[in-house]
């Protein structure tokens, strides 16, 4: 293998992670997409419109588990307590367990409740609209915990033996990360040697913020595993299910954070652990794809977290903009404040209607949802943090005040800052926006690469890369005029009525987006990848666009239950004008930005070119500080749970 090296450890080079990647993608597009075709230059309105409805029968199940599980969130579970001891109490986690909110998704057959993503979704923002650490609980757990891939590839021996353990309260967990694996699996270390018999693996290597692994009962752990014949690649990555309770798997150092500090999040260590190979998930090789598949499935419900605290942050602001009065009038009459609260209530609303349209789609079965719930995780993330940066700016010294502060003097304890603390995490973890963005881009240019790879693939023969020429010419001529002829404007989509001037800019820009996406691969050829700030600038109006589509299905949806109430509308239009500018601005600046500039003073930055820049401030940690103790901030020394009474295998 060709590698690079860090210190003496070896790590893949470009084309091999790359490799790594490309073999784990769903390389198939057997069900219809909405965004795949947007991308494509097609609004294809049918699959959204009329908005996707709830199963009467599941939503009339849900209902009063919803309702249960509202009034033990406000009974027990304490948002600010919970932050400040850095400890989420195993009796909430327990009576969470007992409402059955650890098998939310999982099937009734084998002991969940067999809610719909909407339900879940709904529960998890209940739960976080109070605590985001107590929800991450149950979102680590379910969305890529043992649950999800074990619905999704496990055995039904699999199933039977440890689905109705994680929805009765057996904790699980999620084992990916590494020191020198965040988003390049093709580093991975930890390794799973198979027995001589064939009986079991060996399974040997250490993973890194593990989310709920400290107290985890089961986990999911990826590992690399032999080449051997009929596995996929060079360097295969398989899926297991693990016990902590067997010999030889250990808690190491437990993370602590900037925000989510109730969560439970550590180093685990294998030890020659001995995995049944009836623990294999899936089979050999298949346990990046699975991982990319469940990732797909869990990043349907981090919106519904990023929906709550803009939810959060809309109440206390509104208030706050009424009864704080400064130069004889209410802020919220000061248009600099009022921009902000505007902005706040409009995205708000635009927020619900995507995470509420993307779990509606999921619950269809009918729809490939990866490229929706990679732009809903990505859009909502990124929204969630301006407003909540826009709130505590509206809140002033009270938002940057601790809860804990302002109920010690008197004040209602908005915890605006724990909010902001909690929330940064949303742009990082279950994928970065930098990845999501790429992930998106190579999703989107799939159509393209499958027509015209070879064209702009420098490692095919010139005879090859010829007839792929003409090939795709022959496809371009006919496609590249269908992006410039069709009909958005008036009258077109006259039922969304004062709605329909925006939906009927969606069907242009969507046109526009697929145009200026061929227009870049055509400029920058095999170079497209590494020009990802143009790639982001239209991922990112694929996401604004999949927002106004949904704020006024939305908007359909919401006035035709209750015809008296048109607000929904003045939502949809406020969130889609500011849409619509920053559409207009990303498309001005594709080809027309400073992105050579900028990328090569960060060029220089990485060569000390600058270093001089530095100077005058103190670079170093304290000499033989190792830091404060866990006690001098609070936290519990209580880290890891008791140990579940399980069989440790032969």
């Amino acid at each position: 293998m060709t590698t690079g090296k860090e210190g003496t450890r070896e790590f893949s080079n470009a084309q091999e992670s790359r490799d790594v990647a490309e073999s784990a993608r769903e390389t198939g597009w057997e069900k219809r997409s909405f965004m795949r075709e947007l991308f494509g230059g097609r609004l294809s309105l049918d699959l959204v419109h009329p908005h996707p409805a709830q199963d009467p029968e599941e939503a009339e199940r849900a209902a009063p588990f919803l309702e249960r599980i509202r009034r033990f969130t406000e009974e027990h579970v304490d948002g600010d307590a919970f932050d400040r001891k850095g400890w989420v109490p195993d009796a909430v986690l327990k009576g969470l367990a007992d409402l059955g909110a650890f098998g939310i998704k999982v099937p009734r057959e084998y002991g969940g409740l067999g809610l719909s993503q909407t339900s879940y979704n709904r529960a998890l923002a209940i739960v976080s609209s109070r605590c985001a650490s107590t929800a991450a609980f149950l979102s680590a757990h379910q969305s890529i915990g043992v649950p999800t891939p074990l619905v999704l590839f496990g055995t039904e021996q699999q199933k039977r033996k440890y689905l109705p353990r994680a929805a009765g309260g057996e904790l699980s967990a999620f084992a990916l990360t590494e020191a020198m694996v965040g988003s390049d699996p093709a580093n991975m270390s930890t390794f799973a040697e198979p027995s001589e018999d064939g009986s079991h693996y060996i399974l040997n290597g250490e993973k890194l913020w593990t989310t709920n692994g400290p107290r985890a009962d089961l986990l999911v752990v990826m590992a690399r595993t032999p080449p051997r014949p009929g596995v996929k690649g060079k360097r295969p990555i398989s899926a297991f299910i693990v016990e902590t309770a067997w010999r030889g798997v250990e808690v190491g150092p437990i993370c602590r954070f900037m925000g989510l500090k109730g969560i439970s999040n550590g180093v685990l260590r294998f030890r020659n652990v001995k995995v049944p190979r009836e623990n294999l998930l899936w089979g050999e090789g298949l346990g990046l794809k699975l991982a990319l598949i469940t990732l797909n499935t869990g990043r349907l419900a981090l919106p519904a977290f990023c929906t709550a605290a803009g939810k959060s942050v809309l109440a206390a602001c509104r208030k706050w903009a009424v009864e704080r009065v400064q130069w004889g009038a209410p802020i919220g009459k000061h248009d600099a404040v009022a921009q902000k609260l505007g902005r706040i209530a409009a995205e708000t609303y635009a927020m619900e209607a995507v995470v509420e349209l993307a779990a509606a789609m999921s619950g269809l079965g009918t729809l490939d949802m990866r490229l929706e719930a990679a732009m809903a995780k990505l859009w909502h993330s990124e929204k969630a943090w301006d407003l909540i940066d826009d709130a505590l700016q509206i809140r002033g010294g009270r938002g940057y005040e601790s809860a804990d502060s302002l109920r010690q003097r008197g004040e209602a304890p908005i915890p605006v800052e724990r909010a902001m603390r909690d929330a940064r995490i949303n742009l990082i973890f279950e994928g970065s926006s930098e990845i999501m963005r790429l992930f998106i881009a190579r999703e989107a240019v799939d159509h393209h690469l499958s027509i015209a790879g070879a064209v702009i693939d420098p490692r095919v023969s010139t005879g090859k890369r010829a007839a792929a020429f003409l090939k795709a010419a022959a496809h371009y001529a006919v496609w590249y005029p269908g992006r410039w002829l069709g009909w958005g404007r008036w009258p077109r989509y006259g039922a969304f009525g004062s709605l329909a001037g925006h939906m009927r800019y969606v069907d242009r820009k969507s046109r526009k987006l697929a145009r200026t996406l061929f227009h870049a691969i055509i400029r920058h050829g095999p170079g497209l990848e590494r020009r990802q700030a143009v790639l982001g600038r239209l991922v990112d109006n694929g996401g604004d666009l999949l927002a106004m589509i949904a704020c006024c299905v939305r908007a359909m949806k919401l006035v035709k239950e209750n015809p008296a109430d048109r607000t929904p509308f003045e939502l949809a239009d406020a969130a889609c004008k500011l849409a619509r500018r920053r559409i207009d601005g990303r498309f001005k600046a594709v080809f027309r930005n400073d992105d050579t500039t900028i990328y090569k003073v960060a060029r220089g930055a990485m060569a000390d070119r600058y270093e001089w820049l530095e100077a005058g401030v103190i670079l170093t940690p304290p000499a033989g500080l190792d830091g404060p103790s866990p006690d001098a901030e609070g936290v519990s020394h209580e880290t890891t749970r008791p140990q579940p009474k399980s069989a440790v295998p032969a």
